[in-house]
């Protein structure tokens, strides 16, 4: 078998490699990762979270997730908009997120800016740097999965350009594999199409 291609889980079927290394990666992998997302305050918690795992593992994230839910409105746009001087205190004293200053800042900083976009501006700003499935073949093993594309640093400079922070090229390709822009996950994988 090639390294890096995909590997039978335990119940025989075949994954993405990085998937097989916890539960909570399995149940991810199978059920969220690489399908559409859809909505401004949805895409705006998967923005926030990848830009919170920048330099971090994402199973940090992921096991966290309830608790930054919880912390950030459960990302409502609105509600974090409004977010005072003391909810910033509250946050960066929350043990159930990563408490990275600049992170939260930037969080705050992108709510209150897409707070005065009109509804939809984001999910459609978004999904028109989406790729043609039909010019992406299934990559066979990780090395063949890239870190950043051309899309990618096209969505980054127009995040950047409307005002968003911490959307490199790099979070704006995570992201844009975690909610379905493009199909990642490895050519044998189960998961592969099931979009």
């Amino acid at each position: 078998m090639t390294e890096g291609t995909a590997l039978a889980g335990a119940d025989g079927a075949l994954r993405c490699p990085w998937a097989l290394s916890t539960a909570d990666y399995v149940t991810y992998h199978d059920e969220e990762w690489g399908r559409p997302v859809h909505g401004d305050d949805a895409l705006f918690e998967r923005l926030s979270l990848e830009a919170f795992q920048s330099g971090l593992s994402w199973i940090t994230i992921l096991r966290r997730r309830a608790g930054f839910r919880a912390a950030f409105a459960d990302f409502t746009i609105a509600a974090v908009a409004a977010f005072t001087d003391d909810d910033r205190a509250r946050l960066l004293a929350d043990p159930g997120i990563i408490r990275n200053r600049a992170k939260v800042d930037a969080t705050m900083a992108n709510a209150r800016v897409l707070a005065d976009w009109t509804p939809g501006d984001l999910d459609t700003l978004i999904w028109s740097h989406a790729p043609d499935p039909a010019t992406r073949p299934a990559p066979r093993t990780l090395s063949d999965v890239p870190a950043v594309t051309p899309e990618s640093t096209a969505l980054s400079k127009a995040l950047k350009k409307r005002g968003l922070r911490f959307v490199g090229p790099t979070t704006a390709y995570a992201l844009m594999q975690a909610c379905g822009l493009v199909d990642d996950h490895l050519q044998d994988c189960v998961s592969r199409g099931a979009r």
